[in-house]
């Protein structure tokens, strides 16, 4: 299991939405609960987002990759998707 790295803005609607699909994926299955997740606040760390590459938040990293950057084109549906596809990914990651 990895831990996510997850970049966000307090006041950003799409990190709003990503907060919320977080909640209900591990409402959803006790298996997200056991994932460790780094919030790091743009606002609050400018030296840690200095040392990635990313444009929009939310953004999520595993370890040294990007696994998924927000497109302002997206829904909730699209956001919580994305979200569950880093939890898969986190989960399955070390069990190779």
């Amino acid at each position: 299991m990895c831990k996510i790295t997850y970049f966000l803005i307090r006041t950003c609607p799409y990190c709003i939405h990503a907060n919320r699909a977080i909640v209900e994926l591990r409402e959803e299955n006790a298996a997200y609960r056991e994932l460790e997740i780094e919030k790091v606040y743009e606002e609050d760390s400018p030296d840690v987002i200095a040392h990635y590459d990313y444009y929009y938040v939310p953004c999520m990293f595993l370890g040294d990759e990007k696994i998924y950057e927000a497109d302002p084109a997206q829904n909730y549906a699209d956001i919580k998707a994305s979200v569950k596809r880093v939890f898969d990914l986190a989960l399955q990651t070390g069990k190779d």
